[in-house]
């Protein structure tokens, strides 16, 4: 048996999947397509699949619209009631600004002013809780009870919460709950991540969780993937907004391809959680969550990047947010523009890092038709060009090596939400979709016929429904449950190669989860069922979570969650590559089965103050069980001479180790936070890696340290003034090194790696709201970087390890409020 990596193991040119709207293919010429053209025309399949999927777009649309209508003419209806409530927002002294103030079971809401003040008028009669919330603070709540005519002053003094120890998240269960009564750990990527580690894109930010690595897979076109506990990042569900409109197509270079400043935080869930978002979701799940308009506020921001001296990574972007007066309305809109230089870092005329033009905009926004109800609507495009290789003023297919894609990626949803008058159920209609198109060249030695063409949509619509029981069976319970279709169609032609793939995944999805809360135990129990149109049974997630509150500061969970991933093309699968001259494809075996896990996993959670020191300290051990892996076996040539590799089962594997995670604020001035991981991937039987099978076979899943870690220093020593210090180990592992540049095969065992960082940000005040930012640094200090890359027309592009860049240099500039 034969075994490859996937595509980061295999040396040359990998054929990758993107794309976009029906919108441009008059970009080709643009981006140097023109002379062979005809070779790769736009092929726009008709499948009743995606009639379906637009069928059901416009009736879910049609439902939101009458919905609106009929809101807002409840809206209408309703007559002033002249109960007022106003009041202000402190922390000791201090007021505080752009503070979130809500009436819980209602969408009324409004944020402090520049003066930490706010107020609220018109609301209805009744008894309500009344809740703030502000960015590094503690939540607080107070019950007021409001009569027509009467206007009262609700103050609120509220307390520093520098570890985020009641941060709300919603990946752990499909609701809103603070990080430190989910019974699941969620951890999060704030925008002051990105910032402090001078992160410009998702990618970038994502190694400063406990159990995540992000690596760079090839020289040529810089494919990059998230690993949860140590596995591929197939293994992995990306969602935007909750939503799994992240296709196997996105994965390819998507993580690179989103601007930090369209992100309001990122929610990491380890472990199976295909109970909760279907299928691939046996790692676990990244949630991105995109920014919401809260105030009124504007932001521009330029970086430029010095890659090793000589290579520059230029980026502007900008931000606004317009809320209403009443805060029925607002929109959020944002732009990012990138531009990297190629990096070649052993001087042989061939690219390490590829060049790299992205633009993206797009804007959130929401209408509030009446107190119990909200419209959400969000929309997103991406345009990125890459290419790698060597002789970049040339045509690809004239160059020795070039891998060059265009993308056109337009994404977008619609959220109707409705809350109940007794504030205890809620229900939500949902539909989101994200089209891609891509022309391509992935080829070798002038190979004319390596250009292609991929047309990828992913669409999604459900309905989800929440309540709120006093007591149900034995305690107060929520019972959340909903009814879910995704469909990905995919089609990639390569003409040149005589390659037409066409890839319909439509699944139908019930998911059902209770969760019953008591003081010191809450404990939920939940199952998905998917019926996969490329598996004849319905496949059962099922999960339990478990969260026990020793005391209020300690507490402990355990987890138990299944996953699956099913019998189709992944991103890995659908590549275009050559290993030492000669063209590979890859194919699904007929009778390949689904892979399924098991997670299992417990943790102790503290939570402490000691000498005004708050402290979050975390340690979790995890097991995870795959069954029927998915591995890759060479097993002949087609008709046009093509070595073709086939997807088949092999054996199982294990996962296992310990996270741990530190959050420590010495002071408000100095805060701490680190994690590192320990953890160990074995096949269950030994797997060949090479064709060569006098090569000794490994049991080792390939390209994973058993040690990796991360840290971030964030110091204030003045007003306006923020020293960060980051930084990311890479421990040992073994990676396979393919023959071409090199005479055999070989299994490599990479060294340590230690990526510092440093940033240095001044503010200056500019008037009563604006202000300007300078800022500068250094990204892997010490030059932690690989020196052993292949060179040449034959080397192995996968043999690519540790950080994605050499020491780098930048400076940027910001104006706006709230920096």
């Amino acid at each position: 048996m034969k075994l490859i990596d996937k595509k980061q193991d295999i040396q040359g040119i990998r054929y990758h999947i993107a794309g976009s709207f029906n919108l441009i293919t008059e970009d080709w010429q643009q981006k140097n397509f023109s002379e062979v053209k005809e070779k790769s025309k736009v092929i726009k399949p008709e499948s009743s699949i995606k009639n379906v999927v637009l069928n059901g777009f416009k009736i879910n649309s049609l439902i939101a619209l009458i919905l609106f209508i009929f809101n807002g003419t409840l809206n209408a209806q309703q007559a002033p009631t002249d109960a007022n409530i106003f009041g202000h927002v402190t922390c000791g002294d201090g007021h505080l600004p752009l503070s979130t103030i809500t009436i819980e079971g209602t969408t009324i809401g409004t944020a402090t002013d520049n003066t930490g003040h706010y107020k609220l008028i018109n609301l209805p009669e009744g008894t309500f809780t009344i809740k703030v919330q502000s960015i590094g603070y503690k939540s607080q709540t107070q019950e007021l009870t409001t009569k027509a005519g009467t206007t009262l002053e609700i103050n609120f003094d509220i307390e520093e919460d520098v570890i985020a120890l009641e941060q709300i998240v919603v990946s752990s269960n499909r609701n809103e709950v603070s990080r430190k009564n989910a019974t699941t750990i969620v951890n999060t990527i704030s925008p002051k991540m990105f910032e402090n580690t001078n992160s410009v894109c998702l990618a970038e930010g994502m190694s400063f969780q406990p159990g995540l690595r992000v690596e760079t897979n090839c020289q040529n076109c810089g494919f990059q993937q998230v690993r949860i506990n140590g596995l591929d990042g197939p293994y992995t569900q990306i969602l935007i907004d909750s939503r799994a409109i992240f296709s196997a197509l996105s994965g390819v270079y998507g993580i690179e391809q989103i601007p930090t400043n369209m992100i309001e935080r990122v929610e990491v869930v380890r472990g199976g959680g295909s109970a909760l978002f279907g299928s691939n979701a046996i790692a676990g799940t990244v949630n991105i969550i995109t920014k919401e308009p809260n105030y009124n506020s504007f932001q521009v921001a330029s970086n430029l990047s010095a890659i090793d001296k000589n290579s520059l990574d230029r980026t502007v972007n900008i931000n606004t947010s317009l809320v209403s007066d009443d805060n029925k309305a607002g929109i959020m809109m944002f732009g990012s523009m990138r531009k990297r230089d190629h990096y070649d870092a052993n001087n042989d005329a061939f690219s390490e890092l590829g060049i790299l033009e992205n633009t993206s905009f797009g804007f959130r926004s929401y209408f509030k038709p009446t107190i119990y109800s909200k419209i959400i609507f969000e929309y997103h495009n991406l345009n990125e060009f890459r290419r790698g290789g060597n002789k970049f003023e040339l045509q690809p297919h004239e160059t020795d090596i070039t891998e060059q894609t265009d993308h056109n990626i337009n994404a977008g949803g619609l959220t109707y939400t409705l809350l109940s008058k007794n504030y205890k159920s809620k229900f939500s209609l949902y539909t989101s979709a994200q089209q891609t198109k891509r022309e391509s060249y992935y080829g070798a030695e002038q190979d004319a016929n390596a250009y292609g063409h991929t047309d990828d949509l992913a669409f999604v619509a459900g309905s989800q429904y929440n309540y709120d029981f006093t007591k149900f069976l034995f305690a107060q319970s929520t019972i959340t449950t909903g009814l879910e279709y995704q469909l990905n169609n995919l089609h990639d032609k390569m003409p040149g190669y005589g390659r037409d793939l066409l890839q319909e995944v439509g699944i139908i999805g019930y998911f059902v989860q209770n969760e019953w809360k008591t003081e010191h135990l809450n404990f939920l129990i939940g199952a998905r069922a998917d019926k996969h149109n490329l598996i004849n049974n319905v496949i059962l997630s099922p999960r339990a979570n478990l969260l026990y509150k020793i005391t209020d500061d300690f507490s402990t969970r355990l987890s138990y969650s299944k996953g699956f991933r099913a019998p189709q093309a992944f991103d890995e699968d659908l590549h275009i590559m050559a290993v030492g001259g000669e063209v590979m494809l890859i194919q699904l075996a007929d009778d390949l089965k689904t892979e399924t896990s098991s997670t299992y996993s417990g943790s102790f959670d503290y939570y402490f103050d000691i000498f005004g020191l708050q402290t979050n300290f975390l340690i979790e051990g995890f097991y995870t069980k795959l069954t029927d892996v998915f591995v890759v076996e060479e097993i002949g040539t087609d008709a046009q001479g093509n070595m073709l590799l086939e997807r088949r089962n092999g054996s199982g594997a294990e996962v296992y180790g310990i996270n741990t995670e530190l959050r420590t604020a010495f002071s408000k001035y100095l805060q701490l936070q680190m994690g590192f991981t320990s953890q160990k991937s074995k096949y269950t039987k030994s797997e060949q890696w090479a064709d060569d099978e006098t090569l000794e076979a490994t049991k080792y899943l390939l390209r994973t340290p058993d040690n990796y870690g991360y840290f971030t220093l964030n110091f204030n020593p003045i007003k306006y003034s923020t020293i960060s210090l980051s930084g990311v180990y890479t421990g040992k592992m073994y990676v396979p090194h393919y023959a071409g540049f090199i005479d055999n095969d070989k299994l490599e065992e990479s060294p340590e790696f230690m990526e510092l960082n440093f940033k240095l940000a001044q503010n200056f005040k500019i008037g009563t709201a604006m202000q300007l930012q300078i800022n500068g640094g250094v990204q892997n200090i010490l030059n932690s970087y690989q020196t052993d890359f292949d060179k040449g027309t034959f080397r192995d592009a996968g043999y690519m390890y540790g950080p994605s860049r050499p020491r780098t240099f930048f400076v940027g500039i910001k104006i706006g409020t709230n920096l």
